[in-house]
């Protein structure tokens, strides 16, 4: 096997490989019960394929001599932004009083979020 045979192996399964955490996040995204969890599945998996992708385009790439940096930056974007994103919108659903699902009974999951008294109102 040569070395451009492996190397285009390495980026196949790379591809494969990040496709495969971007299709489970979205399923994570779109099957989890409670805001937190789908909150948790897109953040942790797709970010994970992203990287996948990513890395298989710098190795595609970097033999023919046109090395970029576009994959490090974008890469370096999406791993600092992800998990800033993440984090503010959980303390904004916590500040709202959303709950998390996994203490409660099955009758409160369908009902929803408690509503929050107005400030001054009763």
């Amino acid at each position: 096997m040569s070395g451009g045979a492996v190397l285009d192996a390495v980026v196949a399964f790379l591809v494969v490989a990040g496709s495969a955490f971007a299709l489970l996040g979205s399923l994570g995204l779109a099957r989890f019960p409670d805001f937190y969890m789908r909150l948790h599945g897109p953040s942790k998996a797709t970010t994970l394929g992203i990287g996948c992708l990513l890395l298989a385009a710098l190795l595609h790439f970097a033999p023919r001599g046109t090395l970029s940096f576009h994959e490090v930056l974008f890469g370096m974007f999406v791993a600092l932004t992800t998990p800033v994103s993440a984090h503010l919108l959980a303390r904004a659903a916590r500040h709202r009083g959303l709950r998390d699902l996994r203490n409660t009974d099955p009758e409160a999951r369908s009902a929803g979020p408690e509503p929050r008294p107005r400030d001054g109102v009763q």
